[in-house]
Order: structure tokens, then C-alpha cells, then sequence
């Protein structure tokens, strides 16, 4: 994968210093940061999302060893702590809601889920999206979809016990259960290539949106940060609990629009696998993450919240960019 074209200071000190041209300008670190909405700031998430992809298959040309470059690693902190507080603040009274709620950890974790699931993407890609709308969200989803899993990939080393060994059957079946052919990953590059879409890892990177940048930097940043392994496995549940309801929507969509049975076929996959998946990773990984370390149930709560929080707001993005309704609007008025 080529490094992407840059969107502002920040991600162009990035691209410097990973392509060998760091004296051209200021260090990453003594940049300012931005001072409006973090989850808007295309500049600001490309660069984090550049410095997490040392952590996957990097870039062409780009010295792998700049993975452990201590002032990369420094520089990818900062933005991360800024992604994070922002995190922080939005799901806030989210997560004192379930903590209200009282009962076991699974108990408020599928309430909160319940209550934030909003599903209105999959229901517009359902029954409104032109056949051009629909390869819009499979390139955007790409960015994700083409490294499926991998960023929970990352917790296995970081637990133990029951929930290691089921988050290990989970990533099992996502990675295929032993059939190169059925890996999640690969299916969606098939689905890419039969609507004649890149299918290349990376491709479409110039594309994505602050929100599409922002969900894949969440699940890295989760992912990464062993203090955050609660927040990962939280976010996990999450997605796979609102995963299999909007795929059959999507799947209606896809039938709708006559495309092509490949691209149905990533969608169908997850109908059957995600329901399984819902209660595998809500009572076998975080609730007994919980019962061996009951001091990471809030970011449990918190991981859930920011995968569903971002969810939205994505989804919002992407419909508004294909409207001049405001995206908010547009949603309800689809779900009413």
C-alpha cells in the first residue's frame, strides 16, 4: 500500500517522517493539535490511522523497524489521547446509564446495546440507496473490512482464562474456521470485486471520511493499549451483537438493487455467524473478562458505547454526504 495523500500538517509531518523526509518540516510532536472536534478532523485521524498501520502491513517503501521508533510511538500517544478524552466525554452518560442499571455485567451490557442501537444505515442501504450509494459504502467499509478482526486480534495475548479461550473461538470463525476461502476478510474483497471495486488493501484510503477514519482508529487504539483490553472486548460484543440484524437488511438491499450474488454472500455469511457471535462475546468474553477482573466492567461499558456512538455518527456522514438533507434528519425520517 502506497502512503495516503495528506489532509493537513499533521498527516503530512507523518507521511514525511515514514518516507524518509522528516526534515522538511517541524516534528509530529511539536505540531498543534486540533482545536475543534476531534472525530471531524480528517487531518488528525489519517495520522493516526497511518501510525496504527505500522502496526498491520505497514506501507511500500517504509522502513518497518519505524513501527518501534520511540518518537513515532510518542507522537501516535498524543493522538491517541486526544481520540480517547473526546471518547470519553461523549459516552460518558451512556455508561453511567448502565452502570444504574445494576445486575450482572451482561445484563447492562445488552441493555446498553439495546438502547444505542440505532441500525439506520443497513435500513436506508435497504430500502432508498442507489446501486452508486451502495459502492460509496463498500468502499468506505473496505478500509475496515479488508483487515477484518485483526485489531481484536491484538487482546488474545493481554487475558486469560475463559474469555481468552472464547475470544479465540470467536477469531476462529472469523478468520474462517480453518477454509482460507470462507476468511471475512477475503470474502469482502470478492464482494469488492464483483461490483468491479478494488479489492487491494489500502485502496481506497484517499477516500475514507474522518468518521470512517475514526471508527478503524478507535478498534486499534483499543486493540493496542493493553489498559484498554476491557474497551476492546466491550467494542467486540457490541459489534457483533448489532452485526446480524442489519446484514439481512443489507442483504434485501443487494437483492433489490440486482447486484451481484458475491457481494450478497459476505452479508449473508455474517446473518448466521454474528447471531452466535452476540452471546459468545457478551457472556463468554467480557462477562467472564469481568468475573476475573471486575475492576475493567466500566470500560466494558465504555468500549460498547464507543463502538455504537461511532456507528451513528458514521452512518449519519455517509447518508448525509448523499443528501442535502442534514444527515440526522435524513436517518429518522428513514427509520420512522
Amino acid at each position: 500500500m502506497q502512503l495516503p495523500d495528506p489532509r493537513g500538517p499533521l498527516s503530512q509531518q507523518v507521511g514525511h517522517v515514514l518516507a524518509g523526509r522528516a526534515c522538511e518540516g517541524p516534528a509530529v510532536t511539536a505540531l498543534p493539535l486540533p482545536t475543534g472536534e476531534v472525530l471531524d478532523s480528517e487531518d488528525l485521524q489519517l495520522a493516526l490511522w497511518m501510525l496504527f498501520e505500522l502496526h498491520y502491513r505497514g506501507f511500500d517503501g517504509v522502513d518497518p523497524d519505524l513501527e518501534w521508533d520511540p518518537v513515532l510511538i510518542h507522537s501516535r500517544g498524543m493522538l491517541e489521547g486526544c481520540l480517547e478524552g473526546e471518547l470519553r466525554g461523549l459516552t460518558a452518560e451512556d455508561v453511567r446509564r448502565a452502570q444504574r442499571r445494576g445486575g450482572d455485567l451482561a445484563g447492562r451490557l445488552t441493555w446498553l446495546i439495546d438502547d444505542l442501537d440505532r441500525g439506520s444505515l443497513a435500513t436506508f442501504l435497504q430500502r432508498s440507496a442507489t446501486v452508486d450509494q451502495f459502492a460509496d459504502f463498500m468502499r468506505q467499509r473496505s478500509i475496515y473490512h479488508l483487515k477484518e478482526s485483526d485489531p481484536q486480534s491484538f487482546v488474545l495475548p493481554r487475558i486469560g482464562g475463559p474469555a481468552k479461550v472464547a475470544l479465540a473461538e470467536l477469531q476462529y470463525d472469523e478468520y474462517g474456521a480453518g477454509r482460507p476461502e470462507r476468511l471475512h476478510a477475503d470474502m469482502f474483497g470478492r464482494a469488492l470485486d464483483a461490483m468491479a471495486l478494488d479489492s487491494g488493501y489500502g485502496a481506497y484510503i484517499d477516500e475514507a471520511s474522518a468518521a470512517t477514519l475514526a471508527m478503524n482508529n478507535v478498534m486499534s487504539m483499543f486493540g493496542l493499549r493493553r489498559r484498554l483490553r476491557g474497551a476492546a472486548l466491550g467494542h467486540l460484543a457490541a459489534f457483533e451483537a448489532t452485526s446480524s440484524a442489519p446484514c439481512r437488511r443489507i442483504v434485501s438491499g443487494i437483492e433489490r438493487l440486482g447486484l451481484p450474488a458475491a457481494t450478497a454472500a459476505y452479508f449473508d455469511e455474517h446473518v448466521e455467524a454474528d447471531a452466535v457471535h452476540e452471546q459468545l462475546a457478551i457472556r463468554n468474553v467480557c462477562a467472564a473478562l469481568t468475573d476475573d477482573e471486575p475492576e475493567l466492567a466500566d470500560d466494558v461499558l465504555f468500549g460498547a458505547a464507543s463502538c455504537l456512538r461511532m456507528a451513528e455518527i458514521a452512518g449519519e456522514a455517509l447518508v448525509g454526504s448523499w443528501s442535502e438533507t442534514p444527515p440526522r434528519q435524513r436517518l429518522v425520517a428513514v427509520d420512522a
